[in-house]
């Protein structure tokens, strides 16, 4: 198994608990800042877990590559859909609407997957968090982060 591909399904894994715990701060960064839930939550993983080969802290400069990496996508796709899927929430029974929920979540993952190729091509060379530099993309700062008591894990 490749690097990419253990991190890809590790990392999944811990951004689907952590947004479980995490949902409405999440969606309301999403809806209120543009903040992409990918980016947010990799930002926390890279934070809170180790790596034997040292800091994982990339610069505001690195979160923008990623961030412009997986942009096209967004809104090409999984932006229209979520606004669809929104609309449709209201007049679709329950099993469709998860259907709805589930074809997003497959869309997801693959942005994270491209975000994760991306990744695997930068070295860090960050000073801060990996959550402040991202946040600061979109205005918010060290005293954002700390005042939103920013995703717990």
């Amino acid at each position: 198994m490749s690097d990419v591909t253990q991190l890809d399904s590790q990392i999944w894994q811990w951004c689907d608990m952590s947004y479980g715990q995490n949902k409405a701060l999440c969606l309301e960064l999403q809806d209120s800042c543009q903040v992409n839930v990918n980016l947010l939550l990799l930002a926390q993983y890279l934070d809170i877990t180790l790596d034997v080969a040292g800091p994982r802290e990339y610069s505001v400069q690195q979160w923008q590559i990623l961030a412009t990496a997986i942009n096209e996508w967004d809104e090409r796709f999984v932006s229209p859909y979520r606004r669809l899927r929104r609309l449709a929430k209201t007049r679709l029974a329950e099993n469709e609407y998860q259907q709805m929920l589930d074809v997003e979540l497959m869309m997801e993952r693959k942005a994270q997957r491209t975000i994760l190729n991306q990744l695997s091509g930068i070295l860090p060379s960050g000073q801060s968090s990996n959550l402040v530099s991202y946040l600061s993309l979109f205005g918010l700062g060290d005293a954002d982060v700390n005042s939103m008591g920013m995703l717990a894990p």
